[in-house]
């Protein structure tokens, strides 16, 4: 009995390290020695940049899901975009030449905008924001998005704050500003394109739009969403703390500019 216990022992002992050099051997670079089986249930990937295979679990995948799901964009990197050459718009003033009071947000009433589109791009919401306060405007766009459509969308915006608030837009060089001229005419507000395939340079209409999206997801209708709507969820949002304006809210820090006595300022058009 005792001599059986013995070779229990020894063999146990021997399977013990014979493990132990099978694992020392996977991880040795340039071993031959083939990876351990894996469970059922279980498989390999590789980390970025480099070529050693670690085991996920099934567990381990169940929660990289509930992780990527509870982002805000419910994906884990940006999905690649095709990018259709756009027609460069007529009478149209680059970026470059928009006021430098723009760049650093200390003067208010320069302003960033963009749409966000619905199931194939046959539905629109226009957005406009603020660069010195974050102040988010939606324009109700009910049957289309053409030109004449967010023409008319966005001289009725405009009317709805004070002028001294209007001193530029940026927007990208999409289709719907193919009247962009019309609404200078009308309104006073000078338009600034950015360049191509470059949203950085609507940094904070960017930001909002992907915040919206929590509201108006990728893939619905947007024409549902009628103009009492979309001055609701601007409320909501325009009522959300900025770290970069002290905790203060978009619609505060807007309310504290127009309580403020104002000089005249000249035209930048």
């Amino acid at each position: 009995m005792t001599s059986q216990i013995r070779l229990a022992h020894t063999a146990g002992f021997l399977h013990h390290g014979q493990s132990r050099r099978r694992a020392a051997a996977v991880n040795t670079p340039g071993s031959r020695t083939p990876p351990a089986r894996l469970d059922r249930g279980e498989h390999r990937h590789t980390i970025q940049g480099g070529g050693t295979p670690l085991p996920t679990t099934r567990s381990t995948t169940v929660y990289t899901d509930t992780l990527t799901s509870s982002l805000r964009t419910g994906r884990a990197r940006r999905k690649p975009q095709g990018r259709q050459p756009q027609p460069k718009l007529k009478g149209m003033i680059g970026i470059a030449d928009r006021p430098a009071e723009a760049e650093d947000r200390a003067v208010p009433g320069h302003w960033e905008g963009d749409l966000i589109l619905g199931a194939g791009c046959q539905s629109a919401i226009g957005t406009l924001v603020e660069r010195t306060t974050g102040f988010l405007l939606l324009l109700h766009l009910p049957d289309d998005h053409t030109a004449a459509t967010v023409a008319d969308a966005m001289s009725a915006a405009i009317g709805r704050l004070p002028e001294q608030l209007w001193r530029s837009l940026t927007w990208d060089q999409g289709s719907e500003m193919a009247l962009h001229t019309k609404i200078t005419e009308k309104t006073g507000l000078p338009i600034y394109f950015c360049d191509p395939h470059s949203p950085w340079q609507r940094g904070s209409n960017e930001n909002i739009n992907g915040l919206l999206r929590q509201y108006f997801p990728k893939g619905t209708d947007l024409s549902f969403y009628g103009p009492g709507m979309l001055d609701q969820v601007a409320a909501e949002v325009n009522a959300r703390p900025r770290k970069r304006l002290g905790f203060e809210t978009p619609a505060e820090a807007l309310q504290r500019l127009l309580s403020e006595p104002t000089e005249p300022v000249a035209s930048t058009a």
